[in-house]
């Protein structure tokens, strides 16, 4: 007997209607599989907001240990709920915290990363033919303290689960019906893929696509665990995501991407010399801050321009870091730009197929869209651009090297 893991979203357990709809698809996929089923499921619609809401009307002061405590109530309803709906239909079902069903994670408030999970309770409630109903988004701590996993949390608690306990799928269940070559209220003739690799779907999630968290999709390519992700709303299949080396086409092109949360931070007239770069890159990562794209002009003076990339949420700290570097090492000025976006193609089957780099300059080029960075990898190229161009850029890349090309699409 095989398992299956289930994880729905709060969109999908929103309402007790909702609730509803989502067990009689547990109870479906046990009746039609005859697999062992474990569900993962996250607050309801926007129960976790109103928490935060409610916690800030109680205190100004953000206590991060209680804040988990708080937050973790959220899951424990659905979960109850969820299991309530079960029994209706007939089925047994257990819910369980991330504290009972023994997840394993740091000592890290808001943000803590799964350790391991000790699954023998789990198994033994499996062999006993229930459903097991398990809150996402939370663990507990060697010393029994609640945490929370932060953003993505609830897949990668399922992605988790389905590696500890080898199962045969981690169904995501959410309010689309699978992954995208670009997003499809800005790019209409967006298309569904049928599967992409766990390099890609990395790489789109890094890079401003919200289908499935990065935390999730790293677990996932660390244990090999197949995610199919698919909606809680229609019966259609959605998208596979595995191994570069199980896909059945690998794309020149699988998706564009783009992520507005981007800020541009530039030393002006740099000295040239050994150690520059260091000082600058050592000091913003020891504040524990990450720099995405780097470039660095060349003069013929005995000055260089260093530019580079931050996430907008940390541009202020990050530029009192640079002012300060900018000081010890004489740079003549630091200035910022936080009206840009960035821009990205991701495809596996990139490496060795001449013109989609040019290809993608081109759109940009034609639509008279400036690129004011670039960045490549062996799977991504990614260029800065305007904010308010950002969108427009996205569509007129696809357009070049998506709609028209033969891409593994969902025929479902």
């Amino acid at each position: 007997m095989g398992i299956n893991v289930l994880k729905f979203g709060g969109t999908s357990v929103g309402t007790p209607e909702k609730i509803k709809k989502v067990a009689k698809i547990i109870y479906d996929t046990k009746k039609s599989t005859g697999n062992q089923i474990v569900v993962v499921v996250s607050a309801m619609g926007h129960s976790t907001d109103e928490l935060i809401d409610l916690a800030k009307q109680v205190s100004s002061v953000r206590n991060t240990r209680e804040m988990d405590m708080l937050l973790a109530t959220g899951e424990q309803v659905s979960i109850a709920l969820v299991s309530m709906a079960l029994h209706e239909l007939g089925a047994n079902a257990v819910s369980l915290t991330g504290f009972q069903a023994n997840i394993k994670a740091e000592h890290v408030y808001s943000k803590a990363r799964i350790l391991e999970i000790e699954n023998k309770r789990l198994r033994e409630l499996l062999e006993q033919d229930n459903i097991v109903i398990v809150a996402g988004f939370q663990g507990v701590t060697e010393n029994t303290e609640i945490v929370t996993l932060g953003r993505g949390g609830s897949d990668t608690t399922a992605v988790a689960l389905a590696a500890s306990l080898n199962a045969d799928v981690c169904e995501i269940y959410t309010d689309v019906d699978g992954i995208y070559t670009a997003d499809p209220r800005l790019v209409p003739d967006a298309k569904k893929l049928k599967e992409i690799s766990y390099e890609e779907m990395l790489e789109l999630a890094s890079l401003g696509a919200q289908v499935l968290h990065p935390r999730a999709v790293e677990c996932a390519a660390s244990y090999d665990t197949i995610i199919h992700v698919r909606s809680t709303f229609t019966g259609n299949v959605g998208t596979f995501v595995k191994g570069v080396d199980s896909l059945e086409v690998k794309n020149a092109i699988s998706g564009v991407a783009i992520d507005k949360n981007q800020a541009k931070i530039a030393l002006l007239e740099v000295p040239d010399q050994p150690g520059m770069a260091a000082g600058l890159f050592t000091s913003i990562a020891e504040k524990g801050f990450v720099v995405d794209m780097i470039i660095q002009s060349v003069k013929e003076s005995e000055t260089n321009d260093i530019a580079f990339t931050v996430a907008r949420d940390d541009v202020n700290e990050v530029v009192e870091i640079a002012k300060e570097v900018a000081k010890k090492y004489n740079c003549k000025k630091v200035v910022v730009d936080e009206n840009v976006a960035k821009v990205s193609i991701v495809g596996a089957g990139m490496v060795g197929r001449p013109g989609i780099a040019a290809g993608m300059f081109k759109a940009l080029g034609d639509s008279k869209i400036n690129i004011q960075m670039i960045s490549t990898s062996e799977i991504k190229i990614s260029c800065i651009v305007t904010l308010d161009e950002c969108e427009n850029a996205a569509r007129v890349i696809h357009k070049e090297l998506i709609s028209e090309m033969d891409v593994s699409f969902s025929r479902a």
